[in-house]
């Protein structure tokens, strides 16, 4: 997604170059016709295109909107990600003592930590439909990465060795049940957000909605010259092509709202999100490491490269 940048106005009317063509073309045929083939007694009142006009702009500005619901709750649903991703990292860097046998649990406790890291990696691409199985060794242990790749749903996955290793931790008593229930909920709202993004994901916006507005949107380009031509002559084509194109863009920008996981720029920026959360959870861990051990975590994480793009 293209975040706090201008879009390119190539890139925006691109997205209805076929249709602003067919319109222009459609236009200057009507006025040929018009004007030199004797059809001056063929006209529509202005006042049908405005009527139609009017309730098409009705009708988009109620699917906009209906689209944009469906964006806002895939990026709240990813904000309530974020959250949960600290509250976890923070719960187990806190509730895991380290006074003794420190090595051992801060080997545990990173293992968990960086695996929430790739939870949300894969999770971004298990929705853009992108393979959630590549590059998960940068954050994974070989044992975790052997499991993980024999499953079809990675995110799924990952969870669930979570809730091994927070069962590891309170068979070894470094939490106590209290604090495992805590992390447990915590690894429950990781299960609603992905479940949330999923119905997202698969709920097809309703077809014949969008073909009924289409059709009428496109009835409305045909009627526009017959209204037009009697008052501005050759000018009605410029002023055709501007009131069109002013519908396609709102029925297209609507057309990619309703589908925030479909790796276009219109997209709820997920694999920004992921690097927002493997920034803090690192820094949380930095805060956390022992001095011999900061050092090697250190030279390991310049040797790492980022694998996702937006």
């Amino acid at each position: 997604m293209l975040l706090k940048e201008n879009i390119p106005v190539s890139y925006v009317f691109g997205k209805i170059k076929k249709e602003v063509l067919m319109v222009a073309v459609y236009a200057i045929t009507i006025y040929c016709v018009h004007q030199y083939y004797n059809f001056k007694d063929v006209s529509i009142p202005l006042t049908v295109p405005t009527i139609l006009g009017t309730i098409i702009s009705l009708l988009l500005a109620f699917r906009s909107n209906q689209a944009y619901d469906r964006w806002w709750e895939a990026r709240i649903l990813w904000g309530g990600i974020v959250n949960d991703c600290r509250t976890f990292a923070r719960q187990v860097l806190t509730f895991v003592d380290s006074s003794h046998d420190g090595e051992q649990k801060w080997a545990l406790k990173e293992r968990i930590i960086r695996r929430q890291m790739a939870w949300c990696y894969s999770l971004s691409c298990h929705l853009r439909g992108q393979n959630a199985k590549d590059n998960l060794d940068a954050y994974l242990i070989d044992d975790d990465v052997k499991n993980i790749k024999k499953l079809d749903h990675i995110p799924l996955a990952i969870n669930e060795l979570q809730g091994h290793d927070l069962r590891t931790l309170y068979k070894l008593g470094w939490i106590n049940e209290y604090q495992q229930v805590a992390l447990d909920n915590t690894l429950t709202n990781f299960m609603n957000s992905m479940g949330g993004c999923e119905r997202i994901k698969n709920t097809v916006f309703p077809v014949t909605y969008s073909v009924y507005i289409h059709w009428l949107v496109m009835f409305f380009v045909l009627l526009l010259p017959f209204s037009l031509m009697e008052f501005f002559g050759i000018f009605q084509v410029p002023l055709v092509i501007a009131i069109s194109s002013a519908f396609f863009l709102i029925e297209k920008m609507a057309i990619h709202l309703q589908d925030p996981f479909e790796n276009k720029p219109t997209d709820t920026p997920t694999t920004t999100i992921s690097r927002t959360i493997e920034k803090n959870l690192k820094q949380m861990m930095k805060d956390e490491l022992p001095g011999d051990i900061d050092a090697m975590i250190g030279k390991q994480h310049q040797k790492k490269t980022q694998f996702y793009i937006l």
